[in-house]
């Protein structure tokens, strides 16, 4: 028994390091000078390093304009979507309407829809807003999504009702009821989606691409992308490598403050709450 649990803990590391040596990998040729990045085989550790490839690509594009669009537009879908999933989740879970199934059914065949067909009806909508290059283009089409909503439906099918009923009791309305306990006690899934949704609006390339025309308003995957294409010659590796690092920051962060609640356990939360 001992050895097996010996051989499985090695399985283990052998995978966890052929996951994470890439990434050491990109940080450490991030810092490599241009010319020497392609001279490092058979190196563990790369050298020489400099600061030169970080600096170079604040001068040479406005990264930091870039990196506050992307910020500004995930943490404002997640918290909508976080929000507008909660609600509607709760609504198809607890309360009893004409034609709840039946518009859950509609919920939920959405999701069945590849997001590239919704590409061209979404954009001659944004026109007719006068919405294309804003924000509101950026974040609105964002703030909604089947899959958020069954994944919160589903969690609180799960929830005891006793909590709830206390709380009528207690002379709470359903206002209160929701984001005094109900919440609280959702926080894992709340958590869980929040993650899920922050990495995919960071991630966004195809739609920021297609309704954004200015600088100022691009994110970080398409001015990256920009800019890799404004070097046909040759290509700024040490550069890209360095745009690749400062875009993994913040969905790295997120998720390691949310890792504690990444979790099932739906008793767990209200006993914190």
């Amino acid at each position: 028994m001992k050895k097996r649990r010996i051989l499985g803990y090695a399985i283990l590391i052998l995978i966890a390091i052929s996951m994470l040596y890439p990434f050491f990998a990109l940080i450490n040729l991030s810092f490599v000078p241009n010319g020497e990045i392609f001279n490092q085989n058979g190196k563990l550790f790369y050298s020489p390093l400099t600061l030169e490839n970080y600096k170079s690509v604040f001068t040479k594009i406005p990264l930091w304009q870039y990196f506050i669009n992307s910020l500004f537009v995930a943490s404002v879908t997640t918290v909508g979507q976080v929000l507008f999933s909660a609600l509607a989740g709760y609504a198809f879970a607890r309360l009893k309407f004409k034609f709840r199934d039946s518009i859950f059914l509609v919920v939920l065949i959405t999701m069945l829809v590849p997001p590239q067909c919704n590409i061209i009806p979404l954009f001659f909508l944004m026109r007719q807003l006068h919405w294309i290059n804003t924000y509101q283009a950026l974040i609105v089409p964002g703030l909604f999504g089947g899959f958020g909503i069954f994944m919160m439906r589903q969690y609180f099918l799960a929830m005891p009702k006793d909590l709830e009923e206390s709380a009528k009791i207690d002379g709470c309305n359903f206002f209160e009821m929701f984001f005094k306990i109900i919440m609280p006690l959702a926080l894992p899934a709340i958590t869980t989606l929040a993650i899920f949704t922050f990495v995919s609006s960071w991630n966004s390339f195809m739609w920021p691409l297609i309704v954004t025309n200015t600088e100022s308003m691009r994110t970080l995957p398409v001015g990256l992308a920009i800019f890799k294409g404004s070097f046909r010659e040759i290509t700024l590796w040490g550069d890209l490598l360095a745009c690749s690092v400062i875009c993994t920051i913040p969905v790295t962060g997120i998720f390691l403050l949310g890792k504690k609640y990444f979790i099932n356990d739906i008793l767990k939360g209200g006993v914190k709450g």
